[in-house]
């Protein structure tokens, strides 16, 4: 059993920086691939970034050179890094853990309860 908390998330022009945290309960927190995903108003959750358990990553391409995930396994706690924001990175950010690198929502087993950021242009 993995519990999950997102935090970081906030408001901030068009161009500016958030970092969102995602702790984690649990001693098998190294274990699980983890993985960020967005929703904004009407549209369904989308794949932002996700890291193995060893550290390898992978970006959906609407982020990747912007945004960059971690993980800290000594603390329990993944990180997203997001620079050169977008309106259009508007969303709910969710925090989810799975076995191996998944970019699908389904095969998340964890999720957190997700972090409002806002990009005003």
């Amino acid at each position: 059993q993995v519990q999950l908390v997102d935090s970081g998330g906030g408001l901030v022009q068009a161009g500016g920086s958030l970092r969102l945290s995602c702790a984690a309960s649990g001693r098998t927190f190294s274990s699980y691939a983890m993985g960020w995903f967005r929703q904004a108003p009407g549209k369904e959750r989308e794949f932002v970034a996700a890291i193995t358990s060893g550290g390898s990553t992978y970006y959906a391409d609407s982020v990747k050179g912007r945004f960059t995930i971690s993980r800290d396994n000594a603390k329990n706690t993944v990180y997203l890094q997001m620079n050169s924001l977008k309106p259009e990175d508007t969303a709910v950010y969710y925090c989810g853990a799975a076995y191996g690198l998944q970019t699908q929502v389904a095969p998340y087993d964890y999720w957190g309860q997700g972090t409002q950021v806002t990009v005003s242009s």
